[in-house]
């Protein structure tokens, strides 16, 4: 069966076929490492501005007795769109999961599923974010939704137990651990090696981490990491130049408070230097200037931000350690990611969210000395929806009939990309102007360039007319690697958009975002040509977002909407 002919909605049962496995002294161990918001500039041998900082010794050792993955990119910059693709192998118009309010059921647990048929032990531990508990794995130890930082509650199969923590209730399965979640995550995964892995089989974990996610609470062991550094500033925090378009700062700049939550004040609504929610709210001086604040914002973010990071850093080392200890670290498989990217400022854009590069771009390195050679680097594209394929590969399981991504496993062992392989990542963001004030939009990122559609519609609405102003951008990558320079109507760049523009139908087809049954289909399809008409509306529709909100009618991020999430 053709792995791209998948109905959504056909069961599992009814597309494997069984198999014989061979024995586990055959097989390698796997574990599948994730932490929230891990973007690639915060991790060392990614290089950057940050790199001279150190944050990750634990993973850069890792990356250099293995493979770093320069283009891996998932297709939804969004905690629960992004792992629903890496459990299913599927893009989020398939899986059922392209919002954070969508949930995964147990029927479509798919990589679990397959592990079990393939004779391993499977576990998953720390952040699951996927609604419906991971019922499919052997063992769970998971966070209720985002979980919290310190004194975390989990539910974990086979536990008896209720917890009231304020208004919530959790159980039946709910058990609570003292101290900061990364610790408890990592004792929790060594507590399940040591008493519940079963020795004659190969084991699959999955190890995830809630830091550093958005408010990035530390432990407080590192207040004083960092606490004598001046963190180095992205350049286009302060000067945008041409990134963006009237989709993104609105005609004439005028949604330039509006669109995209930032460092400082630039966002009305939502910025770290006004946000009463962070943990640094207290240490903010109001009496500062915009630059100032700007400066100061960032300063305590980012070191909030990095501490989390060393938090997770170190508790693996924990986990590495035990590896080592127990003679399982060279044959196990070990792939390090985050969920999506984030943004430190660049664009003076905080959260992820956006098609641009800092978010859009996930982190992968991976060790396993049995096939991959020490100290790789490849710049072929890869997508989350490929990472459960490589695992099942290197499991010996081909690639389900039902699942559209591909195992990039010989590309790992081999350091070379097959004239079939993909040429470009999609990429698409269907929760328009939700908590971070992004408007929906999708694009096609090759190696060389990036093509960004921005048609503003409401999915929550099933709206069908955009209520942002709809713009394409493009970017030149190599040229341009921080996409500084939006060159979408430079003539000598028609060529390239035209033929970009033909690319990203085709990839919407294929992954089935063009059914007529999504409503915004008829807003891409509207604004597709983008000539002077559309133009002229995209202007007239950024007026009126002006006046809605002058007037108090502007229907995105109220109190009461915000409730809803």
């Amino acid at each position: 069966m053709n792995r791209r002919s998948f109905v959504a909605g056909v069961g599992v049962s009814a597309v494997v076929v069984p198999r014989v496995w061979a024995g586990a002294a055959e097989k390698p161990n796997i574990i599948f490492v994730m932490s929230d918001d891990h973007t690639s500039q915060a991790v060392g041998v990614y290089g950057g501005r940050l790199a001279k900082l150190n944050p990750t010794p634990t993973i850069d050792a890792l990356a250099n007795d293995g493979i770093v993955m320069e283009n891996a990119f998932c297709t939804n910059a969004i905690c629960t769109p992004s792992r629903a693709c890496i459990m299913t192998g599927q893009y989020s118009a398939v899986n059922g999961c392209p919002t954070l309010n969508d949930a995964l059921p147990p029927e479509r647990q798919y990589l679990s599923m397959e592990m079990n048929k393939a004779g391993y032990q499977t576990a998953i531990v720390g952040k699951w974010h996927l609604h419906k508990r991971p019922s499919t794995f052997d063992y769970y130890k998971v966070l209720p939704g985002q979980g919290t930082y310190f004194d975390p509650v989990f539910y974990e199969k086979g536990a008896r137990g209720t917890i009231q923590q304020g208004r919530k209730k959790y159980g039946p399965d709910a058990v609570q651990m003292k101290g900061h979640s990364s610790d408890c995550i990592a004792d929790s995964a060594l507590e399940w090696f040591k008493t519940k892995r079963d020795p004659n089989q190969p084991f699959f974990l999955k190890l995830h981490f809630k830091a550093p996610h958005d408010y990035f609470e530390y432990a407080p062991r590192y207040e004083s990491y960092l606490a004598d550094v001046d963190i180095p500033e992205p350049a286009n925090m302060w000067d945008q130049k041409r990134n963006g378009s009237i989709a993104t700062g609105g005609a004439n700049d005028e949604l330039r408070h509006i669109i995209g939550t930032s460092v400082g004040r630039r966002n009305h609504r939502r910025n770290y230097a006004e946000d009463p929610h962070t943990p640094w709210a207290d240490k903010i001086d109001h009496n500062l200037s915009d630059e100032e604040i700007t400066k100061q914002a960032y300063q305590l973010y980012m070191k909030a931000y990095l501490r989390c990071v060393k938090g997770v850093d170190d508790n693996l080392k924990r986990v590495i350690d035990y590896l080592k200890a127990e003679g399982l670290y060279d044959n196990t498989v070990i792939m390090y990611t985050g969920d999506q990217g984030f943004y430190l400022g660049e664009h003076d854009l905080i959260d992820k969210r956006w098609a641009y590069e800092e978010a859009m771009r996930m982190p992968f390195v991976m060790r396993y000395p049995q096939s991959i050679k020490a100290g790789q680097r490849s710049d072929v594209i890869i997508e989350n929806v490929d990472y459960a394929p490589t695992m099942l590969d290197f499991a010996g399981v081909p690639t389900p009939g039902y699942m559209q991504g591909r195992s990039f496993k010989t590309i790992l062992e081999s350091g070379v990309e097959p004239k079939t392989w993909k040429k470009a990542a999609y990429y698409h963001y269907w929760m328009h102007m939700a908590h971070h004030d992004n408007p929906a939009h999708i694009a096609i990122r090759t190696k060389r360039y990036k093509l960004i559609f921005f048609y503003g519609t409401d999915w929550r609405k099933n709206a069908d007319t955009p209520d942002t102003p709809p713009a394409w951008e493009l970017y030149d990558l190599k040229k341009d690697p921080h996409e500084d320079n939006n060159v979408y109507d430079h003539p000598e760049y028609a060529e390239i958009v035209t033929q970009l523009k033909k690319d990203l139908k085709a990839l919407r087809k294929e992954y089935r975002e063009d059914d007529p049954k999504f409503a915004f289909n008829k807003a891409i399809n509207d604004y597709w040509e983008y000539g002077d008409e559309a133009r002229a509306k995209a202007v007239e529709i950024s007026h009126s977002v002006v006046q809605k909100v002058k007037d108090g009618t502007w229907p995105h991020n109220t109190p009461a909407q915000m409730k809803a999430y």
